[in-house]
């Protein structure tokens, strides 16, 4: 396979990695807002993005925390 093809693969394969991982987990924003995760979007100039059951929003993954057990 191509280099580019290889690589665009890869992407691809660690954005369903992220989606499986995230989706149904419990979080909470620098911001405090908390819930679980609805949804993960690829947006080309933030990367990875969430969405939040009961919040209107899109999130950077990098604003999330994961609750202490």
């Amino acid at each position: 396979m191509p280099s580019v093809k290889l690589r665009a693969s890869r992407i691809l394969s660690e954005y369903g990695a992220a989606q499986s991982e995230l989706i149904g987990s419990a979080v909470v924003l620098t911001d405090g807002k908390a819930g679980t995760v609805e949804n993960v979007w690829l947006d080309e100039l933030h990367g990875l993005r969430i969405s939040i059951e009961g919040h209107d929003g899109r999130w950077p993954v990098s604003t999330i925390k994961f609750p202490e057990d």
